[in-house]
C-alpha cells in the first residue's frame, strides 16, 4: 500500500491578520517539511482567522484572502517547500452563479486549497453551511457543489470543510463514489463541554461511511467569546484512533499512513443524498507512490478531565483576548469572594501573575475578612495588591443625594443605596484602566448573568468576563480543581480554603449572603439548566420536578435580566448555550410563560 506522512498543524490564528496568518502557515509548512511530511494541513479559514463574521461582506477582505492564497503558494516554492503539499482554509468568491441558492458569481465562500510547487493546484468549497448555534453561514456564503479529488503520490485525497463532518450525505457521499484513500477534514470547531468525545465519534462515523481514512485538523485559541480546542486526530476507516493531538496547545501532529492504491475513475454528479448532486472532478499531481520508508511512531496524546478541559478553556480565551486585543496587564477587583477569587487564578494562568492588578474596595459593610482573604490570595499568587476603601467615596455621594432638592433630595435607600456601592467600584477600575491601560475583568458568572444578580454599570462593567459562563457550582468545583493541580505539582494551593467554603455574599448590606434572594445554587443552577441550556417552558419544568413557586421565580428574574445581559462584556463560551452568541432573545417580549 503506497504511504504518506501527514501534518496536522493545530495552530492559534488570527481574524483579519491575513498576512500574520499566511506566516505562521509557511512557518508550520517549514515544521511539517522538517518532520519529513508529505501533506500538512490547516484549520478553516487559517488564512482569514475564523470566523470573521461580516468582514467576509468586504470586498477588499474577501481580495486580499485570494490574493495571499496565491502569494502563499509561490512563497512556499520559493521557501524550498514547494513538495509538500499544503491544504489551507480560506475565503474564496463563487466563480459561477448558483441558481440553487439565487446568489451570483463572486459571492464569498468557506473554501480550502491545496497548494503544491507554487500553484493552487485545487480547491474546493464547503458544501454544508451550519446555521445554528454561533454559526450564521447562510447570511455569508454560498455552499460549493464540487469535490476535486487530487492524485497525491498515488493515493487519492479529498477536501472536505468542518460541517461536511456533521451532516449526513454531501462531500462524504461523493467520498466514497469517488474512491478516495484519505478524507482531510478542515476545522474551526469551537470548545463546549465534552465534545471531544463527539467529534470523535462522529469522526469514527464519518470515516466508515467514506471507506477511507479520515485526518480531523482543528484550530486553538480564542476569537471573542469563541474557544478553539484543537484535538485533532487521524481516523482509520475500521474506527480507530491512529493519532491525536493535546488539547488547547499549538502543535503538528505528524502520522505514517498506510492508504489504498488510487484506482478510481469516477467524475462528473453524483447524487449526494442530501438533496443535492456534487461534481467529481480529478487533479494530478504525484501518481506514482512513494518509495518505501521507516514510519514514525504514533502519538495519543492523553485527554483532560472534564474541570482541567474546562479551566483550560477559559485561560485560553482570556489569554487571547487580552493578547489579539493589545493589552499586556489587567486589573480586576478582588472580593475576598469565590468568583473574583477563580477569576484572579485565571489570569494569572493566562498572563502572568506579574500582569494581575487586583484592588481590594472595601465598603462599611465589608467584612475584615473579606479583605485579609484578598490579600492573602493576592500574597500567594504574587499579584499586584492595593487597597482603595470606597466608603469616604460613598459618603461622598449620599451626601449629594440627601443635600439635593426634589425627588433625589431624600437621599438613597434599599437597592439604589447597595447598588451605588458597586457602581463605584466600577468606577474605579475603569479609571485604572484608563490611567494604566490595564483591561478590566468582570467576575460575574453564569447564575448571577441569568438572574440579573449584577448591577448593571457596577459589577458588570469591564472588557471581558472570564466566568460569564461558567454556573456558580462550577466555579466552586474550579476552584478546588485548581487548589488540587496545585498540591499535585507541589505547588501552593493558590485559593484560602476560606475564600471556597464562606456563604458567597455581595456584602452591599448589613449581613448579607446570597441566599437571601436567590434559591441555593446547587438548586438554581440545575433550574437554570433546564430553562436556559435546554429552552424547557413552564410546563415541562415543573414536570422534571422542579419546586412550582422557584420555577415562576426564576422564568421572572431570567427573562427580566435580558437588558442586563445585552450589556455584559464577552466571555470565553463553554456551554452548549451561552448568552451572547448562542441564546439571543429579544429585550422587548410580551410573551411569558405560563401553563397551559
Amino acid at each position: 500500500m503506497p504511504q504518506l506522512r501527514v501534518a496536522l498543524a493545530q495552530v492559534d490564528v488570527t481574524v483579519g491578520d491575513i498576512a500574520g496568518n499566511a506566516a505562521t502557515v509557511a512557518a508550520w509548512t517549514a515544521k511539517a517539511a522538517a518532520a519529513g511530511a508529505h501533506l500538512v494541513l490547516f484549520p478553516e479559514m487559517a488564512l482569514t482567522g475564523y470566523p470573521p463574521e461580516d468582514l467576509v461582506l468586504r470586498r477588499s477582505f474577501l481580495q486580499a484572502s485570494q490574493a495571499t492564497v496565491s502569494a502563499l503558494a509561490e512563497q512556499l516554492a520559493a521557501d524550498g517547500l514547494g513538495d509538500v503539499a499544503v491544504v489551507v482554509g480560506y475565503l474564496d468568491a463563487c466563480p459561477e452563479p448558483a441558481p440553487r441558492l439565487g446568489r451570483p458569481a463572486g459571492e464569498p465562500q468557506n473554501a480550502a486549497a491545496m497548494l503544491q510547487r507554487g500553484h493552487v493546484i485545487a480547491r474546493y468549497a464547503k458544501h454544508h453551511l451550519p446555521n445554528y448555534g454561533v454559526f450564521d453561514e447562510f447570511r455569508y456564503f454560498v455552499a460549493g457543489d464540487v469535490l476535486p479529488v487530487v492524485r497525491l503520490h498515488g493515493v487519492d485525497v479529498a477536501m472536505t470543510v468542518c460541517e461536511d463532518l456533521w451532516q449526513e450525505g454531501g462531500p462524504i457521499t461523493a467520498c466514497r463514489d469517488a474512491e478516495v484513500g484519505l478524507v482531510v477534514n478542515i476545522n474551526g470547531s469551537p470548545y463546549e463541554r465534552m465534545k471531544d468525545d463527539v467529534r470523535c465519534e462522529l469522526s469514527r462515523r464519518r470515516a466508515a461511511e467514506a471507506g477511507a481514512t479520515l485526518a480531523y485538523v482543528n484550530m486553538v485559541g480564542g476569537q471573542d467569546e469563541l474557544v478553539f480546542d484543537g484535538d485533532s486526530l487521524v481516523v482509520a476507516p475500521d474506527g480507530r484512533v491512529l493519532a491525536r493531538a493535546a488539547q488547547f496547545e499549538e502543535a503538528l501532529l505528524v502520522v505514517d499512513l498506510d492508504l489504498p492504491a488510487a484506482t478510481g475513475e469516477r467524475t462528473g454528479p453524483v447524487d449526494v443524498r442530501d438533496g443535492t448532486t456534487m461534481r467529481i472532478e480529478r487533479v494530478t499531481t504525484d501518481t506514482q507512490p512513494l518509495p518505501p520508508y521507516d514510519a514514525v511512531p504514533t502519538s495519543l496524546a492523553p485527554r483532560l478531565d472534564d474541570h482541567a478541559e474546562v479551566y483550560a478553556a477559559v485561560v485560553t480565551g482570556t489569554r487571547d483576548y487580552i493578547r489579539k486585543n493589545g493589552f499586556s496587564s489587567v486589573v480586576l477587583g478582588l472580593s475576598g469572594g469565590i468568583d473574583s477569587a477563580l477569576v484572579a487564578a485565571i489570569a494569572a494562568d493566562a498572563i502572568g501573575a506579574a500582569n494581575v492588578h487586583v484592588v481590594g474596595m472595601p465598603s462599611r459593610y465589608s467584612s475584615d475578612h473579606s479583605v485579609s482573604d484578598a490579600e492573602e490570595l493576592a500574597r500567594r499568587m504574587g499579584l499586584h495588591w492595593q487597597l482603595m476603601s470606597i466608603a469616604p467615596m460613598v459618603e461622598a455621594f449620599e451626601k449629594a443625594f440627601a443635600d439635593s432638592v426634589g425627588d433625589i433630595g431624600g437621599g438613597l435607600h434599599g437597592l439604589a443605596e447597595e447598588n451605588l456601592q458597586s457602581r463605584i467600584r466600577g468606577v474605579t477600575l475603569m479609571a485604572m484602566s484608563n490611567e494604566f491601560g490595564h483591561l478590566v475583568l468582570t467576575t460575574g458568572n453564569k447564575s448571577e448573568i441569568a438572574t440579573g444578580f449584577s448591577t448593571l454599570y457596577g459589577d458588570s462593567a469591564g472588557g471581558f468576563a472570564p466566568i460569564k459562563d461558567v454556573p456558580k457550582t462550577l466555579v466552586w468545583a474550579l476552584a478546588r480543581w485548581r487548589n488540587a493541580d496545585a498540591r499535585a505539582r507541589g505547588q501552593v494551593e493558590p485559593i484560602p480554603a476560606q475564600i471556597i467554603d464562606k456563604p458567597p455574599s455581595a456584602e452591599l448590606a448589613p449581613g448579607q449572603v446570597d441566599e437571601d434572594r436567590l434559591p441555593p445554587y446547587d438548586v438554581l443552577d440545575r433550574l437554570l439548566d433546564d430553562y436556559v441550556e435546554r429552552d424547557k417552558g413552564r410546563d415541562e419544568l415543573l414536570a422534571l420536578g422542579h419546586d412550582p413557586e422557584l420555577v415562576e421565580r426564576v422564568i421572572r428574574l431570567v427573562d427580566l435580566a435580558e437588558y442586563k445581559r445585552r450589556q455584559y462584556p464577552p466571555g470565553p463560551k463553554i456551554s452548549p448555550k451561552n448568552f451572547g452568541r448562542d441564546r439571543r432573545l429579544p429585550i422587548t417580549s410580551a410573551w411569558r410563560e405560563r401553563a397551559t
